[in-house]
């Protein structure tokens, strides 16, 4: 069964384990930790093996709870193939707390899911799209699938279609991390408008330093590229010169890459004070 093991003295998660791992920072000396864990017994009983619950003792594993930035207990995390997908800080009701795991343990409509993608790589996208929009509309609470859908619009450089189906998406639904992150890089997919190379887009700026148009497409090219750092700094470049261009448009595209890079990511502590500094 995976569990907490240590590897030269880093507590890291094994990630055998194919669903969701729910990780309780905690302390025996705190009330409301010991209020949760009965919370969380009857959770991990009523998914049925289908989430693993890690209970962490912050009062021992120091390397652990700092590494993940612990601050105060309870804490609870949800990891998914080693990664955070969620954080929650202080005591969960039950019903609050179902309501975030329903979003990442596996569900019945997961096995349909896969269907739709295997008939997808068989070259059924038609009928892979017809499986998952039917999937969607009987199963609304899961978010995997509109996730899927619009990863499979997104290859095929739909994204306007991707979009579109995101922002119809129940609010809730749309809160979902890797929702949040999809619509971000759509976005500027979109922003882009078809240009595939900077050059270009670097030539004009360097000739016509205001060409604010220029330069809100040379920062969403290099988010596309995954150069992270050239386009926060690109962002910033734009506030200096017209914060309110596009209505605000690069303080926007700034949240969206902070949003893509995660909550931990050193490049957010470097370029959240020029966030501030331009937000007033």
């Amino acid at each position: 069964m995976p569990q907490l093991r240590t590897i030269s003295n880093t507590m890291v998660l094994d990630n055998s384990h194919s669903g969701p791992v729910l990780v309780n920072y905690w302390s025996r000396k705190a009330g409301p930790c010991l209020r949760q864990y009965p919370i969380l017994d009857k959770l991990i009983h009523h998914f049925g093996g289908r989430l693993l619950l890690v209970n962490v003792d912050t009062e021992n594993e120091f390397v652990f709870t700092k590494e993940y930035g612990i601050a105060s207990v309870p804490t609870l995390k949800v990891f998914r193939f080693g990664k955070v997908m969620e954080t929650l800080h202080g005591y969960q009701s039950e019903a609050d707390l179902k309501k975030v795991l329903d979003l990442y343990v596996a569900r019945e409509s997961d096995k349909i899911l896969a269907e739709a993608i295997q008939r997808y790589t068989q070259g059924d996208a038609s009928g892979a799209y017809e499986m998952i929009a039917d999937a969607i509309v009987k199963d609304p609470v899961n978010p995997r699938l509109p996730v899927a859908m619009c990863k499979l619009l997104k290859h095929e450089e739909r994204f306007d279609d991707a979009m579109q189906l995101i922002e119809a998406l129940p609010r809730d639904i749309r809160k979902h991390g890797e929702i949040v992150q999809l619509h971000a890089l759509l976005s500027f997919h979109i922003d882009v408008k078809g240009i595939r190379d900077a050059d270009a887009l670097v030539a004009r700026i360097d000739s016509m330093p205001d060409d604010m148009e220029a330069a809100k497409q040379l920062a969403a090219y290099y988010v596309i590229q995954q150069r992270y750092e050239d386009a926060l700094q690109q962002l910033a470049s734009m506030m200096g010169q017209d914060k309110t261009y596009a209505d605000n448009y690069a303080q926007k595209a700034m949240l969206k890459v902070f949003a893509l890079l995660g909550p931990d990511h050193p490049l957010i502590a470097q370029y959240r004070p020029t966030l501030k500094r331009y937000a007033h």
